[in-house]
């Protein structure tokens, strides 16, 4: 499968990695805890945005591309097992 969104999905994850990171350093250098969770909050704010851009590609192309080869129902049950494991 091609993800339209490849381009912005990768450099979103490498910031993520750069965020979890900072926040490693953050722990080590026994930073106040309410600035390491905000900090928190914001990598997960940043990967429900990357597993949104995911979930968008997947029903744009695949069960779009499901939907012309006529295989609605697998389709819909494949997103509906999707949107149950990202949720």
């Amino acid at each position: 499968m091609l993800h339209k969104k490849r381009e912005d999905i990768l450099k979103r994850l490498a910031k993520i990695e750069g965020h979890v990171h900072g926040i490693r350093r953050m722990i080590e250098e026994d930073k106040e805890c309410p600035d390491i969770l905000l900090q928190l909050a914001a990598v997960r704010a940043a990967i429900n945005k990357v597993g949104r851009l995911v979930l968008e590609d997947h029903i744009e192309i695949c069960v779009v591309q499901a939907s012309k080869e006529g295989k609605v129902e697998e389709s819909v049950m494949e997103l509906k097992d999707a949107l149950i494991k990202f949720m």
